[in-house]
């Protein structure tokens, strides 16, 4: 039997996605993808969300690496231009391992990211996605406004000032990303800094694309 399945992460754009995909009259699967390096106050928002969606959330895990970016980087290297292997273990290989064939599929793409929708139809085109935010022409900023009108408290990490809601100390962020890491959350940036040394390799470079240690 297919299923619809809506991937929630916590951020404002899946938690719209999600609610649209309900309010469809589709039977919808939530799913959430956990990470121990998310801000502890994501879990207040996913309880806030089953609530408005009227339904709970499946919470799913790579349990190899216990759902930590730190247990990847320390089996992995950190960043490629190609992406990062945290994305791939604790979000994509999760995703397939639940995933049917038959499934369509709900990501929180919003109307700026359609190059992310198209990128993502090449490199999975097994999956049957419905870019639901795109149909409806929302953007971030639409999302943002809906989960506040809908008396929601926005998580942490938007309230201060960040623009996606991703892990604390994220390697794609860049340098004005990670120096407010330094000031947020220094035992965050000094986390990665120590592996960064330990590995030898770091998560930003310069323009001539060489490496940039956070403790320089």
């Amino acid at each position: 039997m297919s299923r619809t399945i809506s991937w929630f992460s916590c951020g404002a754009a899946s938690a719209v996605a999600t609610k649209l995909a309900i309010m469809s009259g589709e039977e919808i699967t939530v799913a959430y993808c956990k990470i121990q390096e998310e801000h502890p106050d994501n879990e207040r928002f996913l309880k806030d969300c089953e609530d408005w969606f009227g339904q709970e959330i499946v919470i799913l895990q790579n349990e190899f690496y216990d759902g930590s970016i730190y247990r990847v980087f320390e089996k992995n290297y950190m960043r490629t231009p190609g992406g990062s292997p945290c994305t791939r273990a604790l979000k994509k290989q999760v995703r397939q391992k639940y995933q049917q064939p038959n499934d369509r599929q709900v990501f929180g793409y919003t109307i700026e990211e359609q190059n992310r929708v198209d990128n993502f139809i090449d490199a999975n085109n097994e999956v049957d996605i419905w870019p639901i935010l795109i149909e409806k022409q929302l953007s971030k900023d639409d999302c943002l406004a809906i989960i506040k009108n809908a008396g929601i408290e926005l998580p942490e990490m938007y309230k201060l000032g960040y623009r996606n809601n991703n892990c604390i100390g994220c390697v794609k962020g860049g340098k004005g990303y990670w120096n407010k890491i330094r000031v947020d959350f220094p035992d965050h940036f000094n986390r990665m800094a120590n592996l960064e040394k330990k590995k030898g390799c770091t998560v930003l470079k310069d323009a001539d694309s060489q490496p940039i240690y956070l403790h320089d």
